[in-house]
């Protein structure tokens, strides 16, 4: 079973080296000790329907393999936690491992999120921990300017970046509040209250911090932002979290009109439990957990025997070589900064910028490729990233557009129009994904997971133009420019974007 769910072991390991995920080493700790305490409840059910263990053992192999095979530890790692709630169901049956549900959905806690959705919650909280954070700032009579996650008050500049996202506080304090409303004695909405709680806690404090963050720095300098000072406001900040947490579940014990004591009315059980395990009986038909432990082999097996697949990506040309000359447009190619490449994490990106002799409005091309869309690397929306560079996306739709060149057909591409200020862009952009044109992230996800498994290859990328829209009406004019440009461009991708 290691082998079969090693690669998503491995990446879990790594990502909870990171802020976001570091609680994720206490996670399995924290439910063996819930396992513990449910446990002797669990075995006094009748153990029936065990051969439900066997049925979730072939959805966990099936998770496994999919996932080995389509380079996807996110899919690996649940089918790891279905293994276990196979065996539980092997040995235990339905309703007893039903009564062990607490333990089991603790667990999720350890394991992190998928990345594309992990981008999209983190710039989501990003702009919002900006906005609340700028409010903080206002609060003590300091001008400030937001712009996108830029925080401008004049002398400096803070970006609120994915590292103030505010997750580093939401995941960890939300795998506390589920486990403070499992201890609480009292009713269920004050335990649902409990949890759901954390959400707006981590928000409005990470702004807080941000907030404070930004009057430090117009005081006394950017360092206040930087190093060993930042580290810790970040820990009093937590900790604050936890205290709000624990004062919520004070008042709500209060205007129960409960007597009890914050101490007693969590359930800390400690004493008794080595006891209680120790006089329990488990059944002896272990014939269900034979037939789980064998598919869970098999499936192993299947992978080792399957496992050395060459990889299928076929030759490409770099984007070093993309023709600076199209069809009467001239391109000057140039280089992201290092910080930026290295968020982008693109195995080959193309930046560069088209124009006419004749005073054309310019066109903006950029095109990242990967390699491998996984392990957190993949091309994603520009829907995500722009909001936070100050602009607006005004209108977003699919569109049909016609190819110049005699190729009779037409492709869809995303149509956006972004605007700051006064100024405004319209933008194309769709997916290229392995001879597939698509313009639903969501549509990229699946076939990536398909080609995985199928076609060992999850290379793709990103394609995007942009340009601006010089005044009001005049959208038809970019149009027709972006359109003019993007011919020739679909014409010479093929060489560049493996089909």
């Amino acid at each position: 079973m290691g082998f079969l769910y090693s690669a998503g072991l491995g990446d879990m390991l790594q990502a909870w080296s990171r802020d976001e995920y570091s609680h994720g080493y206490i996670i399995p700790f924290i439910a063996v000790y819930l396992f513990a305490r449910a446990l002797p409840n669990a075995t006094k059910v009748v153990s029936r329907h065990k051969w439900f263990g066997p049925v979730v053992a072939c959805l966990a192999v099936a998770l496994g393999l999919v996932g080995n095979f389509g380079h996807l530890p996110d899919i690996i790692q649940y089918g790891l936690i279905l293994a276990l709630v196979a065996a539980l169901l092997a040995v235990m049956g339905l309703r007893s491992t039903l009564l062990l549900w607490v333990p089991i959905v603790y667990l999720l806690f350890m394991v992190p999120l998928p990345q594309f959705l992990y981008l999209k919650i983190s710039l989501g909280m990003q702009l919002v921990s900006s906005q609340l954070g700028v409010s903080f700032i206002r609060l003590a009579d300091i001008p400030v300017y937001l712009e996108g996650n830029i925080i401008d008050l004049g002398v400096y500049k803070l970006q609120v970046a994915e590292a103030c996202s505010g997750l580093r506080y939401l995941f960890p304090l939300m795998s506390f509040g589920f486990l403070l409303a499992v201890l609480y004695r009292g009713p269920r909405w004050h335990k649902l209250a409990l949890f759901l709680s954390t959400i707006p806690i981590a928000v409005v404090m990470n702004s807080f911090r941000i907030g404070v963050i930004g009057v430090l720095v117009d005081g006394y300098g950017v360092e206040q932002a930087e190093g060993f000072l930042h580290f810790f406001e970040g820990w009093v900040i937590f900790l604050a979290c936890i205290g709000i947490l624990l004062l919520e579940a004070f008042t709500l014990l209060r205007l129960s009109s409960s007597r009890e004591t914050l101490r007693e009315a969590l359930d800390l059980q400690f004493h008794g439990i080595a006891a209680r395990l120790a006089g329990i009986s488990f059944p002896r038909d272990l014939r269900a957990l034979v037939a789980t432990t064998a598919i869970l082999f098999l499936g192993a097996l299947g992978l080792q025997l399957t496992s050395e697949r060459p990889s299928a990506v076929p030759p490409r040309q770099q984007f070093a070589m993309f023709p600076s000359h199209l069809s009467g447009w001239r391109g000057q190619q140039s280089r992201l900064g290092p910080i930026v490449t290295e968020v982008l994490g693109a195995d080959d990106y193309l930046r560069s910028y088209y124009a006419k002799a004749n005073g054309t409005a310019p066109i903006s091309v950029f095109i990242a490729y990967y390699e491998s869309q996984t392990d957190g690397r993949a091309a994603h929306s520009p829907e995500v990233c722009i909001p936070g560079g100050g602009w607006e996306i005004r209108s977003l739709e699919t569109a049909d557009i016609e190819i110049p060149g005699g190729l009779g057909s037409a492709i869809k591409v995303n149509r956006a129009i972004i605007q700051n200020g006064t100024i405004r862009q319209l933008v194309y952009y769709w997916f290229e994904q392995r001879g597939r044109r698509l313009t639903s992230e969501y549509m990229v996800k699946w076939h990536i997971l398909w080609d995985g498994v199928l076609r060992n290859r999850t290379d793709g990328s990103l394609v995007r133009l942009i340009t601006p829209i010089l005044d009001e009406g005049a959208e038809r004019a970019a149009d027709k420019r972006l359109t003019e440009l993007l011919g020739p461009i679909y014409h010479v991708l093929p060489r560049f974007l493996p089909q």
